[in-house]
């Protein structure tokens, strides 16, 4: 019988998990998973299987509520720079003590929480503190893409469930399934890092390929100069910008329809500003995705211009051709790293940029 669970694709086994684990649980999971493994749709899955007296079904009210995001006893904690702050995480413990509304839970998502480790005030003890001393209809839902060893003593204290990262095949068969011609799929499957929701909207994106074309040509419109690679800086942040564009249109759709359903049912909305602090987080992780695919598109280009320069005969310029394809693949490397926590989009593209250019 379908559940919530069903909505992981590639994540079989985790899945098979995660309906027992939410059968018993205990009061703080940890979602462990690369980029690309809907670690956030996980989570809300989970948190679906927590609020549903059928353990997930899908159907019923309490996943419905939790799907859409109207459930107001499930709380995502925001952070605000590129770290937790002691404070930030004080708020968690603060939101967790709060009795339920609900026949079900009290749900509290932190994401990123390798990033309580970081920084120069790392505030993994305040978030140690919350979790030893859990109130008793509060769930903690936690997430990051790696555990560091500086995390042991958070990890410690919960479940662990790791997920794998999908593939771009397993993304565009999802894609393809919604009657999308299966070049767009692919090429949209490549463009969304894993995430199924960003291909789907990339799929109906008629700029994806000119966006695709834009990235690819970038080492070919450099002219050595700073004020060259500051206009190709300011043409990839308008690009961004009309990326973003479906998928701000889908979410103005998608506050209509909530309010449209709560009049009908007769519930109350869902908090404006919760849901305009959702919709905020979704578009930074797209942009960022998005940036992701540009990084990509361009270590591509440089590997072959690797592999053409390798394949030359050896001489001073090809050498030189080899050196500096290695350097721009290296200062892409380091740019797709500062990705993970970076929320200065200006500043890493100029930096990466005005790299490529002097090579």
């Amino acid at each position: 019988m379908a559940d919530v669970f069903d909505r992981l694709v590639g994540q079989s086994r985790a899945a098979e998990l995660l309906r027992q684990y939410v059968r018993r649980p205990v009061h703080a999971f940890l979602v462990v998973g690369p980029d690309g493994s809907n670690l956030q749709d996980t989570v809300t899955a989970m948190a679906a299987a927590l609020q549903c007296p059928r353990n997930g079904c899908g159907d019923c009210e309490a996943c419905r509520l939790v799907l859409t995001g109207a459930d107001t006893d499930v709380t995502v904690v925001e952070r605000s720079g590129l770290s937790w702050r002691v404070d930030e995480l004080r708020e968690a413990e603060r939101l967790s003590r709060r009795r339920p509304l609900g026949e079900g839970y009290q749900i509290v998502i932190i994401e990123d929480v390798e990033l309580t480790v970081t920084g120069t005030a790392p505030s993994a003890p305040a978030l140690l503190k919350t979790l030893e001393e859990p109130p008793p209809r509060t769930i903690f839902l936690l997430t990051a893409h790696e555990t560091p060893p500086a995390l042991d003593t958070i990890v410690s204290r919960c479940l662990e469930v790791h997920l794998r990262g999908l593939s771009d095949a397993d993304v565009a068969t999802i894609v393809m399934a919604d009657g999308v011609e299966a070049s767009l799929a692919h090429t949209a499957a490549a463009a969304a890092n894993g995430d199924v929701r960003r291909a789907q909207i990339l799929a109906r994106d008629e700029a994806l390929v000119q966006r695709a074309t834009q990235w690819r040509t970038v080492p070919d419109r450099f002219d050595g100069s700073p004020a060259g690679a500051a206009r190709i800086v300011e043409e990839i942040a308008r690009a961004l910008d009309d990326a973003v564009a479906p998928l701000i249109a889908l979410q103005h759709d998608e506050a209509t329809r909530r309010g449209v359903e709560a009049r009908e049912l007769g519930t109350r909305p869902a908090n404006r500003r919760d849901l305009e602090a959702t919709f905020k987080r979704e578009q930074r992780r797209f942009r960022t995705d998005e940036l992701r695919f540009g990084v990509r598109v361009l270590t591509e280009v440089y590997r072959q211009r690797l592999r053409d320069a390798l394949d030359d005969e050896v001489d001073a310029r090809s050498t030189e051709r080899v050196r500096a394809a290695l350097k721009a693949i290296d200062a892409l490397g380091e740019a797709n790293r500062r990705l993970a926590t970076s929320l200065d989009e200006s500043l890493l593209l100029h930096d990466l940029l005005l790299s490529l250019n002097s090579l």
